[in-house]
């Protein structure tokens, strides 16, 4: 039976990520985002979830270099969960997105540099509605498809 793992997400960078490096010297960092619910129940206030994530290597170097505390981000990644012992000799349980991609965040208002103000998603998101001369007529018939 086939699998499939991949996880989306846009939001904030809740701290400064930091750079660190394993005992055989590769990059690792760990970063959690503050994602907000795409729906809230009527009178309620807006739920976030915060996401652990993990970088390693290129991603990790990128992630510490080009973004802080409040910036937006875009990451793509698969859903790992881990155990272990503690010291006490609980058995501990954790869940986070290993990134495959991270990118910066924009829209259409920001420069080329992508420097700009995130927008709220009420005013990122786009027109889906188009114009009536659009250039589309109506078909009557199957008969009438150019293919």
């Amino acid at each position: 039976m086939a699998s499939f793992n991949k996880v989306i997400l846009i939001g904030n960078l809740v701290a400064d990520p930091e750079l660190k490096k394993t005992q055989s010297g590769v990059s690792v960092t760990s970063f959690r985002i503050a994602v907000n619910r795409r729906y809230t129940r009527q009178g309620e206030q807006q739920q976030t979830d915060f996401i652990d994530i993990v970088a390693w290597r290129e991603r990790a170097e990128f992630v510490t270099r080009f973004f802080t505390k409040g910036k937006p981000i875009l990451v793509c990644g698969q859903l790992q969960t881990r155990t272990w012992t503690d010291n006490n000799g609980q058995k501990r349980y954790a869940t986070e997105v290993v990134a495959d991609e991270v990118s910066f965040v924009t829209n259409k208002n920001d420069g080329p540099s992508g420097g700009g103000n995130y927008a709220a998603p009420s005013e990122a998101q786009p027109n889906y509605s188009s114009p009536p001369e659009a250039g589309f007529e109506d078909l009557s018939t199957d008969d009438e498809l150019p293919f």
